[in-house]
């Protein structure tokens, strides 16, 4: 496929897209490599603009710097946002209670805490995507590792090989100091590299994980 196709295959799922408006998202593409432009009206539409050039077959990585612009009059303030962030956090049954601290500085919030899952830590950082107001999130929250590397590399490996997407024979995994895991291979597509992440994340204790598969 030539980077002409792909950039015109990268807006027509723009267009088909209804979450975002992709009319001042500019795309560029380089040997499969996709960059992103531009501005857009909320942190929710960045997310999906860049979700949408995933799903594109052929694109192998992404490189945006998609702004998000509010209106003077959609502006809302810090307080007003963290305000709203500790109440959504507090809401939400998947977020242990007291967990997760908020600091908003500009629009950019920052998450911080302890949580036991992976999921807990996503969980959190999805609740506030959605609020008014947000410019960006930087997710510093942390892990806490309840397991041994042998026991973690068994469970990924297991889930590994019960995905049918997932060609498991070509996939390494390994654990370093405990909680982090390191993935290496081939994939075909960035749906099966997702699922690969999602594997590991989904392992108890897993505190980071280092995506090294590429997309064949």
């Amino acid at each position: 496929m030539t980077d002409s196709q792909l950039r015109q295959d990268v807006i027509d799922e723009f267009e088909f897209d209804p979450r975002f408006n992709g009319e001042h998202v500019g795309v560029a593409v380089d040997k499969n490599v996709v960059s992103l432009s531009g501005h857009v009206n909320s942190y929710a539409e960045k997310l999906a603009a860049i979700a949408a050039a995933r799903r594109v077959k052929g694109v192998h990585a992404i490189a945006e710097n998609i702004e998000v612009r509010y209106t003077y009059q959609a502006k809302i303030a810090d307080d007003q946002i963290a305000k709203r962030a500790i109440d959504i956090l507090e809401w939400d049954v998947v977020v242990p209670p007291g967990a997760v601290d908020v600091l908003v500085q500009d629009g950019w919030v920052t998450l911080s805490g302890t949580v036991n899952w992976y999921y807990e830590k996503t969980a959190a950082e999805d609740d506030v995507r959605k609020l008014s107001g947000v410019r960006g999130i930087t997710n510093k929250i942390t892990i806490k590792p309840h397991i041994d590397a042998i026991d973690v590399k068994k469970k990924i490996e297991a889930a590994l090989k019960r995905h049918a997407e997932v060609e498991a024979s070509g996939i390494r995994v390994s654990v370093q100091n405990g909680s982090k895991v390191v993935l290496e291979g081939k994939v075909d597509n960035w749906d099966e590299r997702r699922a690969v992440e999602n594997a590991a994340w989904s392992a108890p204790g897993v505190a980071a994980v280092e995506d090294r598969l590429t997309i064949s």
